[in-house]
């Protein structure tokens, strides 16, 4: 047992916390686990699984290794709870962050609800040290000056500082000498500057970039601390909306980095079933409770710098995903206008669709799906939950009596709107981007992912998908395979055919730079370090740019063109502009594969294959209802059928076989298409 490492993975979910635990030694052991979520103390849903798995000792003589993607920080912004933040910049731009971008939430309507300015007024300074677009100094900052803006801040007695003056990416001395005097002088205050942040182009997006990160810092560092202390010597990793792991003492430094965490797990885990099964492209699709996520895997992940989390742009590196309201707790209503709709509004963790028994009574996509039989009451779910179809049907019945349908066809109606309400995110970011979906096949994974595979399949004319081994906690398995590392960036906007090329590489070598000694910080060796560069390029005039692989200036641009090609369709001959560089510094996690399944014994075996078959609305024949775990490596199922497994139900629909591969997985083929 000495010689085997062990990893942990959990992702917390807004209704359940999910765990995978991987032993790494002579053999690879693979343990799942869920356990509903805390909401309120996030950290206790992670202890009650880590004492469920019977790894208290371990954690606490630090022989577990924990990777944890947190919601922490998405929370903290979507429900406003964030630390009392000063936001520093210069003088006559105080307004920075109220004026924004001036775009329209939509883009018809004559009027709309004002939107509170992230940060009050009363809480934005300005002050002196101003540098020019081109780097020169404008203004400078004397002592005095510097004494005086520190004097201002003491007195409004923040949690959190921000700093963020114009064009300090290109030369970030005043940032840094007003960082210094608060650390020296106000030590207790948090304290982020853009020029570490986002030392790229556009105030707007670095200074929002900057006062996230310096807002939720304290948030972040309060919950970190606290899970730290509970699970004692165990190290302890975060994942990063960029893909990678960072270390927990780290993180609140890169609070805004956490963003995306959890989904970023998600998408990691797809990356590595589809090596092992070797699939390229896929599209991953992970429906949660709350929510659906959705991304477009090309053989590596695509990272974006336009995300946008609670209508703030977020300029720093994330996983390429675009998220709905749409997920199994998704609340369906009736519209003013008499029409069938469905979410964005969930019935979260507490108290859950009203099938769960915890005092729901609103009807859900997880009640719809019961109705119709797609999911089965006797299937063991996670924290003991016991189904309760009657509940499901009468929190449909309200709906149906009010649109005059039978309680199954307005079920049917629940399950199609959710559905192309998530076809529709698969089209912006495939079809809309370029891509043919029917030359990838379908990631569906997430506790409600499996039911909704085959529908949307279809939707998309998509001919293969697969249901992922362990996928109703695929993204805790995505927290155990992540490679810990870091993202860096800066703004050089220079012409292609004016680029130094020397100079080009002195830049990358410094970002480089950064992210090694970073890492080598976290005790990591130099030898196990790898370091990535791309940059960011846009035709000259353009607003937008593709990100591309750097190798040499030539392929680059080569690159550039292929890629505005297929985005959008024509390429020009136009001068290219070199905008932003990038290194990507990664040291990659210990390599294993996943176990072949192990079925059960003879004895449970026939148990399970003792289930009775099963009615699905809209056969008229019963349904089989196949436990995953007692499909052996090859074995093939015809649908209609329903596949259980712990965590996550499959509907296998008419027209769809399914076949089991080499690690568990569920490979799905369309048959009379």
């Amino acid at each position: 047992m000495s010689s085997e490492q062990l990893l942990l993975g959990v992702d917390a979910g807004g209704t359940f916390t999910d765990f995978v635990l991987v032993s790494i030694g002579k053999t690879v052991g693979v343990t799942i686990h869920k356990t509903p979520s805390t909401p309120a103390a996030p950290e206790q849903a992670i202890l009650n699984g880590i004492e469920a798995l019977g790894l208290n000792d371990l954690a606490l003589c630090g022989r577990l290794h924990i990777i944890h993607g947190s919601t922490v920080a998405t929370n903290a912004v979507l429900e406003g709870q964030l630390a009392r933040t000063v936001f520093i910049t210069n003088t006559g731009f105080g307004d920075l962050l109220h004026l924004a971008r001036q775009t329209r939430p939509q883009l018809y309507a004559l009027e709309f609800a004002p939107q509170p300015p992230p940060v009050p007024s009363e809480l934005c300074l300005e002050t002196a040290g101003r540098t020019a677009a081109d780097g020169s100094e404008i203004e400078p900052l004397t002592d005095t000056q510097l004494d005086d803006l520190v004097a201002r801040v003491a007195a409004l007695a923040p949690e959190s500082v921000a700093i963020n003056l114009l064009f300090s990416f290109l030369d970030a001395r005043h940032e840094i000498r007003i960082e210094t005097a608060l650390r020296e002088r106000l030590p207790h205050i948090s304290v982020s500057r853009s020029s570490r942040v986002l030392p790229e182009y556009k105030e707007y997006e670095r200074g929002i970039a900057t006062w996230l990160n310096a807002a939720l810092g304290p948030v972040v560092s309060g919950y970190l601390t606290r899970l730290q202390q509970r699970v004692g010597n165990s190290a302890l990793q975060i994942m990063q909306s960029s893909g990678e792991t960072i270390a927990a003492q780290s993180a609140a430094e890169s609070a805004v980095n956490l963003l995306l965490s959890g989904p970023a797990g998600g998408l990691k885990a797809v990356q590595f079933i589809g090596q092992l099964a070797g699939l390229e492209k896929i599209i991953s699709f992970d429906m949660g409770g709350t929510s659906t996520d959705v991304a477009l895997i090309a053989g590596d992940i695509t990272r974006t710098n336009e995300g946008v989390v609670a209508n703030y742009p977020v300029g720093v590196a994330m996983v390429d995903m675009h998220t709905i309201g749409a997920g199994g707790g998704s609340i369906a209503f009736i519209d003013s206008g008499g029409m069938l709709q469905v979410g964005p509004r969930s019935s979260g963790a507490i108290p859950g669709p009203a099938c769960y028994g915890h005092g729901g009574t609103e009807a859900t996509v997880t009640d719809a799906n019961l109705v119709l039989g797609r999911l089965v009451a006797e299937s063991a779910l996670a924290g003991d939950l016991k189904l309760d179809r009657e509940a499901a049907r009468r929190a449909i019945a309200r709906l149906a009596d009010a649109i005059a349908l039978t309680i199954e066809d307005t079920a049917l109606g629940i399950v199609a709107v959710a559905n192309e309400h998530m076809a529709k995110a698969i089209r912006l970011i495939s079809v809309n981007r370029g891509h043919d979906p029917n030359e990838f096949v379908l990631a569906s994974f997430g506790g409600a992912g499996g039911l909704h595979v085959c529908a949307l399949a279809e939707a998309m004319q998509m001919r293969r998908a697969i249901v992922p081994v362990h996928g109703g906690v695929l993204s805790a398995l995505g927290m155990a395979v992540a490679d810990r590392g870091r993202q860096f960036s800066r703004t050089v906007g220079v012409l292609s055919a004016n680029a130094d090329l020397a100079q080009l590489e002195a830049e990358f070598e410094q970002l480089q730079a950064a992210g090694e000694a970073e890492l080598l910080g976290e005790g990591l060796r130099s030898e196990h370090l790898q370091a990535i560069r791309s940059v960011d390029m846009r035709y000259k005039g353009q607003s937008y740019t593709l990100n591309v692989g750097w190798d040499s200036l030539s392929e680059a641009v080569a690159r550039f063109h292929a890629a505005h090609q297929q985005r959008y369709g024509y390429a020009l001959d136009n001068a290219t502009e070199i905008v932003n560089l990038r290194v990507q510094v990664t040291a990659h996690r210990a390599a294993f594969v996943l176990p072949e399944p192990a079925l059960p014994a003879a004895a449970e075996a026939n148990d399970c294959n003792k289930t009775p078959d099963h009615t699905v609305y809209g056969h008229t024949q019963p349904v089989a209802v196949i436990p995953r775990h007692t499909l052996e490596v090859g074995a093939a199922v015809a649908g209609p059928a329903v596949i259980t497994e712990y965590a996550a139900t499959t509907y296998l629909a008419a027209g769809w076989n399914a076949i089991v591969d080499a690690y568990g997985n569920l490979l799905l083929e369309q048959v009379n298409a």
